[in-house]
């Protein structure tokens, strides 16, 4: 086995439901005709790249996103569910102003306790991060460099990224673009950012 020495960490492609506006969290929603040419365009960006393994989560978006990755580089994407994307209760499939009318209560508890306040029905940003953590850890234990392909979802990532660079908080609320790339490198025992959230494909 080769050992992982660079880690990709990419979003999945575009949705109708990221274009409306719409909070997806766990639902099972699929590419729209825009995210399958964003997954296209990555794929051939990547296709030279020297990627030994692509994990994916199991939700249509990211898996069809990994799917058009591993036709390119000759890799069967690995599905985890732990990478999925932040698990939202009853703020799935509502816009922030719908939720904002719904569940004012539930909304204001959610930013005011950020890592700790779990929506109904859903996980907290803190069982979040841990998950996405404990996944991370797994991938690079197990998977198969120089380099692996994790695809997932936007809050998955950046709770991840706040973890594994010890809660700058910069790296907590910046927007991950569809289908962004965003590589982190192997430094010894620690990683080192190299890129974040980038898009030279599109």
């Amino acid at each position: 086995m080769i050992p992982i020495e660079r880690v990709l960490l990419i979003r999945h492609g575009q949705t109708d439901w990221n274009v409306d506006g719409r909070w997806q969290g766990t639902l099972p929603i699929g590419l729209n005709d825009m995210g399958r040419t964003q997954a296209e365009a990555l794929a051939t960006y990547l296709a030279r790249r020297q990627i030994g393994s692509i994990y994916t989560s199991h939700l249509p978006r990211a898996l069809d996103t990994a799917l058009a990755l591993g036709q390119a580089v000759g890799v069967v994407p690995q599905i985890d569910e732990r990478l999925q994307e932040f698990n939202l209760g009853v703020f799935q499939g509502l816009t922030r102003e719908e939720i904002n009318r719904h569940y004012p209560i539930e909304w204001r508890d959610f930013e005011a306790n950020y890592w700790d306040y779990r929506v109904t029905n859903g996980e907290s940003r803190r069982a979040l991060q841990t998950r996405a953590h404990d996944v991370f850890q797994y991938i690079v234990a197990n998977g198969t460099g120089p380099e692996v392909a994790i695809v997932s979802h936007g809050g998955t990532i950046r709770t991840l990224l706040h973890r594994l660079f010890e809660g700058a908080p910069e790296l907590n609320h910046f927007h991950v673009e569809n289908t962004s790339l965003t590589t982190i490198e192997r430094d010894g025992d620690r990683w080192r950012l190299h890129e974040l959230a980038a898009v030279p494909h599109l």
